[in-house]
Parts: C-alpha cells; sequence; structure tokens
C-alpha cells in the first residue's frame, strides 16, 4: 500500500521531526480522524481532548496542512478572549515559514504577514486573509471564512452563569453568517459547565465528534509516555474530584449535586508553637510554611449574614490546617460595628502571626481596609491588608476550593473550629440552593484559594518570623496608619 506523502499524518511526522520530536499514538488518531472526516466531506466537528493533550497545536498544524493542500482558504479562529486565538494564528504562521512542505506560501510582503492575521501565497484576490484571530466577543460582522475554528470557547469565563452561557451561544450562532455554504467548522475544547456546548446531542446536534479523555474504558492512558499513572493519579488529586472528571475525563459535571462532607475533615487541637531559637512555626507538630486569611464581612444582624474571618496554615507536606473559622461578634457597646469587628480580626491576626489579611470589600466591605488598617496599627500588629473584589459565583469557588483538599484528605481543623457553625454549613450546603447559610463556607473556600503568604519582617514592631529557611535582616519600614 503506498503511502500518500500529502497525508496530515505525514505533514504532521514531519513538522515533529523537523522539531526533534517524537508523535505519540494520540496525536496520530486525532490527524487520522481529523483527515479522514475531511475527506469524507464531513464539514462539522468537534474534537474533545483532554488537557496538555496538544489539540490546539494539532488543529493549528491541521490549519496549516489545509492551507498547503488549499491555499486559498480563508480560516477565521475564534477563542474565549483575543489573545487566544492570537497564539494559533502565531503558531501556524511559524509552521508554515519552518514547515519543509510549506514554506513556498510565506509572501514577499510584511504587511501580509501580521501576528494575528496573514495571507499565503494564493492563486486567487480575496479581501480576507488566509487566517484571522478573533475572540468570541469581538464583532465578526462582514467577515466570510471557509474554515471557522472554536477553539476553547468555552471557559470559566465564559460559562461560569446562565447569562454568561446565553451570551456564549448567541454569539457562536452568529458564526452561520460567516461561514460560507459547505464550509467546515471544528469546535475544540474540554466542558467546563453541566451544560456545555459541547454536546453533540445538544448544542453541537449533528456533529462528528471524537473524545479523548486521558484514562480509557479499561483504565490505561492515552498518553503514556507522558501521562503515566502515578502522574494522573497526582493530576486526580491535586484538581480534585470534580474538575478532573471534566477536564481529563471529558464528563460534565453538575454543580448542583456538589457534596461537602464533614467527614473528611481531620480534627487536631492545640495552638501554633512559635520556636525562637529555630524561627519556626510549629502547627499539629508539623512546620507551617505559609499562611493565609480571608474576611469575609457583613453587618446588622437583619440581613442574616456572618461575617467571618477564616485562617489557614499549610505545612512543608502539602497539609492544611483550617485554625479558625471565627464568627465575629457585633454584640460590643463601645465601638461601633465596623470598629469592633476590626478590632477583633487586629487580634487574631497579632495572636496568629498572620502575614497578612485579605478583605472582601465587595458592597459593604469597600469602607474597611481604612479603618483594618488603622486598628492594626494601633494594635502594632506588622500585618498588611489585602483588598479583593470576588467575581466568580460563590457556589464555583466553594466547591473548587474544597473538591481538592477534601479527597485528598489533607485538610485539617482545628477543635475551635467545631464549636462554630462552619460543619453544620458544610453538611447543609446546596449550590444552587437559595436558602442555607454558607459565609463560612466562603471565607474558608478564600483562604484556601488565596496563594500561600509568606511571612516577613517588619521594622521594630514586627512578629518573630517563622518562615522556613528565611534569614535574619533589618529592615525600615512603616505601618500604614
Amino acid at each position: 500500500m503506498q503511502t500518500d506523502i500529502k497525508s496530515f499524518p505525514i505533514f504532521l511526522s514531519l513538522w515533529n521531526q523537523r522539531q526533534g520530536m517524537r508523535t505519540p499514538d494520540v496525536h496520530f488518531r486525532i490527524a487520522h480522524w481529523l483527515e479522514t472526516l475531511w475527506r469524507r466531506g464531513e464539514r462539522r466537528l468537534l474534537l474533545m481532548a483532554f488537557r496538555s493533550c496538544g489539540k490546539s497545536t494539532l488543529t493549528g498544524l491541521f490549519c496549516a496542512w489545509l492551507l498547503f493542500r488549499q491555499p486559498e482558504l480563508r480560516i477565521l479562529v475564534l477563542a474565549a478572549d483575543f489573545a487566544l486565538a492570537k497564539k494559533m494564528v502565531r503558531n501556524v504562521k511559524r509552521i508554515i515559514e519552518r514547515h519543509p512542505l510549506t514554506a513556498h506560501l510565506k509572501p514577499a510582503a510584511a504587511d501580509q504577514w501580521g501576528s494575528d492575521r496573514f495571507t499565503v501565497n494564493r492563486p486567487l484576490e480575496l479581501r480576507d486573509p488566509s487566517m484571522l484571530a478573533r475572540g468570541i466577543s469581538s464583532n465578526i460582522t462582514g467577515s466570510r471564512a471557509d474554515v471557522i475554528i472554536c477553539d476553547d470557547v468555552e471557559v470559566p469565563n465564559t460559562c461560569d452563569s446562565a447569562e454568561k452561557r446565553r451570551d456564549l451561544r448567541e454569539r457562536l450562532a452568529e458564526t452561520a453568517y460567516v461561514l460560507v455554504p459547505g464550509g467546515l467548522q471544528i469546535y475544540v475544547g474540554t466542558p467546563h459547565t453541566f451544560e456545555t456546548i459541547y454536546d453533540p446531542q445538544g448544542f453541537l446536534e449533528g456533529y462528528a465528534a471524537l473524545k479523548v479523555p486521558v484514562l480509557d474504558e479499561a483504565g490505561a492512558s492515552a498518553w503514556p509516555e507522558r501521562f503515566s499513572a502515578a502522574d494522573i493519579e497526582r493530576i486526580r488529586r491535586t484538581t480534585g474530584p470534580n474538575k478532573f472528571t471534566s477536564q481529563m475525563m471529558l464528563v460534565p459535571v453538575n454543580i448542583a449535586e456538589g457534596r461537602l462532607n464533614p467527614d473528611l475533615l481531620r480534627r487536631y487541637e492545640g495552638e501554633p508553637d512559635y520556636a525562637k531559637e529555630m524561627r519556626a512555626l510549629y502547627v499539629n507538630g508539623e512546620r507551617a510554611v505559609s499562611a493565609s486569611a480571608w474576611w469575609d464581612p457583613a453587618f446588622g444582624g437583619a440581613s442574616g449574614d456572618a461575617s467571618v474571618l477564616a485562617v489557614v496554615f499549610a505545612d512543608e507536606g502539602g497539609r492544611y490546617y483550617l485554625h479558625r473559622a471565627a464568627y465575629l461578634s457585633t454584640s460590643s457597646s463601645d465601638e461601633d460595628e465596623a470598629t469592633s469587628q476590626c478590632v477583633q480580626v487586629a487580634r487574631i491576626a497579632k495572636d496568629l502571626l498572620l502575614p497578612s489579611v485579605a478583605l472582601e470589600i465587595n458592597g459593604l466591605g469597600r469602607f474597611l481596609p481604612g479603618l483594618l488598617r488603622q486598628e492594626l496599627g494601633k494594635a502594632r500588629v506588622p500585618c498588611s491588608v489585602r483588598e479583593i473584589s470576588s467575581r466568580r459565583p460563590k457556589d464555583l469557588r466553594i466547591l473548587e476550593a474544597f473538591d481538592a483538599v477534601l479527597a485528598a484528605r489533607v485538610l485539617y481543623a482545628h477543635e475551635s473550629v467545631y464549636a462554630t457553625p462552619f460543619l453544620t454549613e458544610m453538611r447543609e450546603w446546596r449550590p444552587g440552593a437559595s436558602r442555607g447559610r454558607d459565609d463560612g463556607l466562603d471565607a474558608v473556600a478564600g483562604a484556601l484559594s488565596l496563594e500561600p503568604v509568606r511571612l516577613r519582617a517588619q521594622g521594630p514592631a514586627s512578629l518573630p518570623e517563622w518562615r522556613a529557611g528565611d534569614k535574619q535582616r533589618q529592615a525600615k519600614t512603616q505601618l500604614e496608619v
């Protein structure tokens, strides 16, 4: 049987050889599928492959191959944002420049060879370029394309609410006016919501689909050279069951089925122990390497919301210690409510040697940062205040923060946490429920989501330094008061 030197798998293999790389079987599988369906006349394709599989790179190579076969084609790349779409166009441009079969396509005129659009040497004079990058929110009215690539148009920023999902579908429907009759449209991505667009029985009804999860039905890796069983288990453990299921196994996850099981917490006792001689802080007998604190404020009991400060330590072994879920009191008669809560936060920050407190400034929290800094200054606590505005839906923030640490059994809770409403909130929490308390959950989710903050010495009033491996130093700084 004679090998077609113009086939896409051969085109792919030549490119990888030029880059000094081998072509894995999973890439040959995708390449054969793309070419076979294209030759068969299928013009609506859906490619779903696990994260880091290289599906966007393969699609870019497929675009270069299509231009090699038909230089007159016009290809439009749509992505969740312009930068992502531009990345694919730039990659295809480099392929055309360097691939042994496509160097003749590069035009002589520099103005035809841009980073977000380019036009190859072609027999026809056409208004639209050979390849064009656009974000999904941009205006594509007036454009015409023979091929439309929808590359990762569904991401958290475009689908984490019903309104965004509706808007995404409406914008994608506009491609029907851009694609010429008989044109090719390819969707490439992974599901980020239960109501995903990547559904051949739903939004993409009638599309021919290829689904490549990281594990097949027998539990074997789709790319064993790069994703061993140990690698896959590590990904499952660090990302959590929900994200692994959607992003690696390509099964849409229904957030409404989310549950938080308090039985997966590990209880511990005792307060942090600062070893002055070693300049180290120990929590539950383990050396702490970071601390994060998140304050979700609320005022006035009439609203029913609680004001909660959550404090989480992390040790060298990747374990997390929920040391405080402080439901702040508002009963002080000597101070106004806001000042009273800031005083309580400052006291906890001092007792637990916190390097910073993240303050959620949505709504009523906007005027609090200055007041909190003032109280920290009065108490001579060298703790910084980080102002954070939360934009993602609360249910998603909570589920994503708890999913991995609970599944891996690496979230510990101090005995004081068991005396708060926090565990009740865990048991009763249901995503999307209009009723139910989740103030403690929201604060702890915020603390878990923060990047580890290392404690820094801050002048003569500084708290003991306990960061692992830190060296003694002096610094002239001033507290904000």
